[in-house]
Formats: structure tokens, C-alpha cells, sequence
């Protein structure tokens, strides 16, 4: 179905998927009527200028991703689409109880199975699916951590279905990235459409680097009541170290490496100019495996001698704690619904994608008919990597992950194919339909905080459905209204 004529749209049709602009019918939904409105006074020209304005601002700041394995080389500008995504006021205040309440009976999973193990004993999740997580920590056993916040930082991916409701695609607990884009975005909507800005009446997202220092400084241990908060980076050729770099400054806080940091007697002191100061709060950034030498991998050059030691001791507080990251293993995903029902005794305010798991022989025989149909992810991996899309694949390859699911079929899981919504964007001239998700971020602090908005990330290839940076994807401004 074609929507209403205007020059830039053309081209523009509906499918299958929700469009997040036009309803049924192909005419504006009422919170996009005035940004509808604004693009049919312009011409593709006009769009250019505003999109190499967006361009110049994120090369001169160095708003910039990292690609790994790629001849053409690493570094690269964040590719943005211009046009904003919108989300009312109503939808938002739905998606901030939803979000609440799963990392809230997620942090509670968590201190759960690192103590008693109620809900293992209880059989709703299986044990052998937490013990055979390569991201469970047994040396967190037992162990207390400041608050049971277990999960400071989060970052969950929704998508829009097709009937309009939003669904939870997957938890990114261990060291989710992307917020500096989100605020980076916003800053160049204000040079490109600041007009239309004021018009809509947005709720502000600037607060966020403040709302998560306090986040970080009620992880501080209780005898520490001015407590030193740093940024732990894993350095410059890391894929996110802009956004260390853009969110330690953001804050105030000193940026370190781990050859910055030592351990004495079981507490961390940073190396400074004026002598060692000691370390209350270490934001990381670095994987568990890293973070210590002594307790994890004997080859890391990454983490700080003795740190788990100091932590264990209750000297240091990590954002996030160790071993959070069996709660965001894809297999688990599946029983969070369960999750939230054992601990909170509520239903899931947003829902789960069905999902298959694999070491299920009756799922994974279904799953191995239909690989054709069906996206098939590794349980570990991100940015888009370990993931096959059937309708998008070839037969070589789906022989390549039948054979990799039969060898380890814990390590997948499968889903099915999602006509992930639609929003408008602008390329090649013209603007076009493209899909996209959404990465809300919450903070758990004292209180739960979930700055309005988000990174919207989009699959800037046509018919793909990869909003991954590393996979060739995007983002756009993420408007919440009043």
C-alpha cells in the first residue's frame, strides 16, 4: 500500500510489518502527523545538507564503532538516519513498568542462584542449563554484593511486532553498550531539526551520564560515604571505547586501564600524580574473563592482579557484579517469564519471542526441519555474530550451523523470523521504509531509572533485519513525548 503523496515518499510502501509512521490505511499516525507535516515542505537537497551537518558532527567529534576482521579497516563513523523515531508517552510509561519489572526478578534470580538456589531446587529452571553456562561463576558463590544489585546497568532489546505490542528480544546484562550514540544522537538532532524538536515537546535524555554516577555511587561500600568512582576500559582498540572515553568525562570520573590500578591488602588504589588514591566504585568494561588474572585468565593483560580478592573482601564494588552474564545467556531468556512469576508472583508486563531450545530433542528436530524459516542464534555471542537467518540464507550454510547445533546444541537457540516495525528513513535521497528495534537502558540503583528513549537501531540495508553497527546497521533519535 502506497502512503499519501509527497515527493520524498515515492517510493515509500507498506508490507507486512508495523510501520511505525503510517497506520493501516497509509495516513500518519497522530504522533508523526507533524514530522509528516515538516517533510513534505522539504526537498531531497535540504535533507543532504541537514545529513552531512549529522556527519560532520559525529566525524568531528569522533563518534566512531569498531569492525573487526574487516579489510577496509576498523574504524568507522556510526552511520545515522536523520529522521527521529517517536514513542508515545503512553506506550513509554507501559515499556518502564515492564522494564522494571524484569530487572527487578532478574536481580533477584541472580542473588538467588549464587545463594540459596530456591528456584533451581524448585525445578522451574533446569540446573544443568545455569551450571553448563559458560558465563556462571562459581567463585560468586556465596558471595555478597552491595545492595543484591547484581545488575547496576542494563540495556534490553525490544522490537515491535506486527500487531503493535513490543516484545523483549533479549537482556544485555554484562556490559551493554550504545548509550553514548543515544545521547550523541540527540545532540545532532538539535543542530539538524531543532524547530521540530521544540514543537514536539520531547522528554529530555541529557541527565542520563548524572543519573548513572549516582547509580554507581550507591554501590559503595557503606563506610565509604564520598566514595571514587572509575571507569575501567579495556583500552583504545576496544570496540567501545568511545563511549569509555564519552561517558567517564561525561560523569567526571577518571578513566583507567587496568595498569593503572593495583590491589594492597585487599583494597584498590588508583596510580595518580599525587600518589595512589584509594577505589571505592570500578564501572567495567572489561568481561569477566579479564577482569583478574589471579582468579580468571593467566593471560590477561586487561584486568587488575588480586581484584577479585578486594572485591570479595567488600573493599571494591564492580558495576555490573561478576557472573551476571547466566542471566543474559539466550537459553535462559527463555524461562524469564517464569522467572518473573516465581520471585515477583506477577505476569510479564512485555513478553517474550518464542523461543526453541536446542537441547530439547523434540524442539531441536523441529528447529533442524525448519532451518529454512527459523533465526538460529549462539547462546553467548552479540553484534550480530553466531546468528543465522534462514529466509535470508544460503543451503551451505544452514548445513554449517545443523552441524554446529548437533555438536553442541546447548550453545543455540532458535526463534522465529520477526517482521521487526518499520520507521521511516532517509537514503540515497529519498526516504524509505527500514526495520528497526529499540535499546532502552535502565539503571538499578536505589531506585530503578530508565532515562526516556534509547539507541533505535537500524538495518540500513534493504530487507535486512540486522540492526547490528557491526553487521551494516544504524541509529536514529529516539523521541519520548509527553
Amino acid at each position: 500500500m502506497q502512503v499519501p503523496q509527497a515527493p520524498l515518499f515515492d517510493e515509500y510502501a507498506l508490507g507486512r510489518a508495523y510501520d511505525e509512521m503510517f497506520g493501516a490505511l497509509g495516513q500518519p499516525r497522530p504522533h508523526y502527523a507533524a514530522l509528516f507535516e515538516q517533510l513534505g515542505t522539504l526537498h531531497a537537497p535540504e535533507l543532504q545538507r541537514r545529513q552531512q551537518v549529522a556527519d560532520r558532527a559525529f566525524l568531528h567529534q569522533g563518534i566512531t564503532f569498531t569492525v573487526y576482521g574487516d579489510s577496509r579497516g576498523t574504524e568507522r563513523i556510526f552511520p545515522y538516519d536523520l529522521l527521529p523515531r517517536i514513542i508515545t508517552g503512553d506506550e513509554w510509561r507501559q515499556l518502564e513498568r515492564g522494564l522494571t519489572q524484569r530487572i527487578t526478578a532478574l536481580n533477584l534470580f541472580l542473588r538467588d542462584i549464587y545463594h540459596e538456589g530456591r528456584i533451581l531446587r524448585a525445578g522451574v529452571v533446569p540446573r544443568e542449563l545455569i551450571f553448563s553456562c559458560p558465563h556462571y561463576r562459581r567463585e560468586m558463590r556465596g558471595l555478597r554484593v552491595q545492595g543484591d544489585r547484581y545488575v547496576s546497568v542494563s540495556g534490553t532489546d525490544l522490537v515491535r511486532l506486527a500487531d503493535g505490542q513490543f516484545a523483549v528480544l533479549e537482556d544485555n546484562l554484562r556490559v551493554p553498550s550504545g548509550v553514548s550514540y543515544m545521547l550523541a544522537n540527540r545532540a545532532v538532532m538539535k543542530r539538524t531539526f531543532s524547530r521540530l524538536l521544540a514543537r514536539y515537546s520531547v522528554r529530555p535524555i541529557d541527565h542520563y551520564a548524572q543519573a548513572l554516577l549516582r547509580t554507581l555511587r550507591d554501590l559503595s561500600p557503606q563506610s565509604r560515604p564520598n566514595p571514587t568512582v572509575v571507569l575501567l576500559t579495556p583500552g583504545v582498540f576496544n570496540s567501545a571505547y568511545f563511549e569509555h572515553a564519552f561517558l567517564a568525562r561525561q560523569m567526571g570520573i577518571e578513566l583507567v586501564e587496568g595498569r593503572d590500578l593495583f590491589v594492597h591488602d585487599n583494597v584498590v588504589y588508583m596510580r595518580t600524580t599525587s600518589g595512589a588514591q584509594r577505589v571505592d566504585v570500578i564501572y567495567r568494561r572489561v568481561d569477566d574473563d579479564f577482569v583478574d588474572p589471579l582468579t580468571f585468565r593467566k593471560d590477561s593483560q586487561l584486568g587488575v592482579t588480586g581484584l577479585f580478592n578486594a572485591y570479595r573482601a567488600g573493599n571494591v564494588s564492580l558495576g555490573n557484579a561478576i557472573g551476571t552474564g547466566v542471566a543474559d545467556d539466550k537459553a535462559v531468556y527463555a524461562y524469564v517469564p517464569a522467572i518473573i512469576k516465581f520471585y515477583l508472583d506477577e505476569d510479564p508486563i512485555l513478553r517474550n519471542v518464542e523461543t526453541y531450545l536446542l537441547d530439547d530433542a523434540v524442539q531441536r528436530d523441529h528447529v533442524l526441519q525448519n532451518l529454512h524459516q527459523l533465526v538460529v542464534k549462539a547462546v553467548g555471542e552479540s553484534g550480530g555474530y553466531g546468528m543465522l537467518i534462514g529466509p535470508h540464507s544460503t543451503a551451505e550454510q544452514r548445513e554449517q550451523f545443523r552441524a554446529a547445533i548437533l555438536a553442541n546444541p546447548r550453545n543455540y537457540i532458535a526463534q522465529p523470523t520477526l517482521d521487526l516495525s518499520c520507521a521511516p528513513c532517509f537514503i540515497d535521497e529519498r526516504i524509505e521504509p527500514r526495520h528497526i528495534d529499540l535499546r532502552p537502558y535502565i539503571l538499578a540503583g536505589q531506585q530503578t531509572v530508565i532515562v526516556p528513549g534509547g539507541l533505535t537501531r537500524v538495518a540500513l540495508r534493504r530487507g535486512s533485519l540486522v540492526v547490528n553497527s557491526s553487521q551494516g546497521g544504524g541509529s536514529k533519535d529516539t523521541w519520548v513525548l509527553e
